[in-house]
């Protein structure tokens, strides 16, 4: 199977890794990127040189490659899918988040109304692979959790890695799309995913308060970074890098709280803060028969019976797969290649990856405004979309 990739990355290099362990005659045959910071990983994983291009629709008119991997700048998504879907590429992965903006959004809902509908696009919404996400589904499905009623989540991450946000070009809302999109469109995704419905009402609120001049202090030498034991720094910014995380001179915010009525009338109170030494990506799942706990980065999982209060299900380790996104790296490789060989389903669609961005751009809009926003209107808009 041949594959072409623009943007040649960290995150999509470790995608490449993967695919190619899952299917070994994966061959990666070009790519274009002005400044491939990753190329020799993909080159060392493929066991040949790729063929560089500065143009993607030449690539792939060229290439004609059988999969196209989108790992560019978030802000350069809607062009590269949009030459991609011109084209005669059958398949096209593009990392979280597709598009950064209401507009793109719909945008891109117009554009795979054109170019044979929404089945040629998968998505990087890795986290849906997750063990430990199968494994809440899964007690969801064994009827442990009863109907879902509310949900207390949280993504936090060390002062490291909101360091990078500081002074990556992620830190610039017109590139990124925002931290809320960037970052935590993942979670956002899993619980609307869990709770089987879009949000009605959202508000919001952060800002600001942690990487500010007046926090820095004066023998202040940088935060010590996990050893991640990779070839390249996932935490060193590249491209379009700034020099400091306490005098950024981006727009990132740092924290930030938001509420989530779901039109089923499930709640979900999330909290995203980039300051947290000791970190945990967790949630509680509080259903009519049960509840679930889980946390991504401590690597557990249970669930209490309501009417008996005795641990039903409880894993302290989730198949022992903790890297690679919690061990979702690897499963994601492993349904990709069989949708790709068998055509057979994946958890998450590009509609579903749309929606979960949409939540977080509105998100944004509601703590910026201050207003509680009622999803009615831009819920019928995207629907226009999908029903033509």
């Amino acid at each position: 199977m041949k594959v072409c990739i623009v943007g040649v990355g960290a995150r999509i290099a470790a995608v490449s890794k993967e695919l190619k362990q899952a299917k070994p005659d994966f061959t990666f045959a070009a790519y274009v990127d002005p400044a491939p910071a990753a190329i020799h990983l993909v080159e060392e994983i493929n066991g040949a040189p790729l063929t560089s291009y500065d143009d993607l629709a030449i690539m792939l008119a060229e290439e004609k490659p059988d999969v196209l991997l989108i790992g560019s700048p978030n802000f350069l998504h809607l062009e590269h899918l949009k030459a991609a879907r011109e084209s005669d590429t059958p398949k096209i992965f593009c990392e979280k988040p597709v598009v950064i903006s209401e507009e793109e959004t719909f945008q891109l809902l117009d554009l795979m109304q054109k170019h044979n509908g929404h089945e040629r696009v998968m998505v990087g919404l890795v986290l849906r692979y997750s063990p430990l996400y199968v494994a809440l589904r899964e007690a969801q499905a064994n009827g442990q959790l009863g109907e879902v009623v509310s949900i207390e989540a949280s993504e936090h991450i060390g002062p490291y890695h909101g360091s990078f946000f500081m002074r990556d070009w992620r830190r610039f809302t017109s590139l990124s799309g925002g931290f809320m999109l960037e970052k935590c469109c993942h979670d956002l995704d899993l619980y609307q995913g869990l709770v089987g419905a879009r949000p009605a009402k959202i508000a919001s609120f952060g800002g600001r308060r942690i990487f500010r001049p007046e926090n820095r202090p004066a023998d202040f030498k940088g935060f010590p970074q996990p050893d991640t034991a990779r070839s390249i720094d996932p935490f060193s910014p590249r491209w379009n890098g700034g020099a400091s995380e306490y005098n950024s001179d981006g727009d990132l915010i740092d924290h930030q709280t938001a509420l989530i009525e779901y039109s089923n009338g499930s709640q979900l109170c999330f909290h995203t803060n980039m300051f947290v030494p000791d970190e945990f990506r967790r949630f509680a799942v509080i259903g009519t028969k049960g509840m679930a706990e889980g946390d991504f980065i401590r690597g557990f999982f249970k669930v209490h019976d309501a009417f008996s209060g005795s641990v039903v299900s409880e894993k302290e380790t989730l198949d022992g797969e903790q890297a690679g996104h919690y061990g979702a790296d690897q499963a994601m490789a492993r349904d990709l290649v069989a949708h790709l060989e068998r055509g057979e389903p994946l958890p998450v669609s590009v509609v579903e990856a749309l929606e979960a961005g949409l939540t977080a751009l509105k998100l944004d809009q509601a703590r910026n405004s201050g207003a509680v926003i009622d999803m009615t209107q831009t819920w019928d808009r995207f629907d226009a979309y999908l029903s033509n």
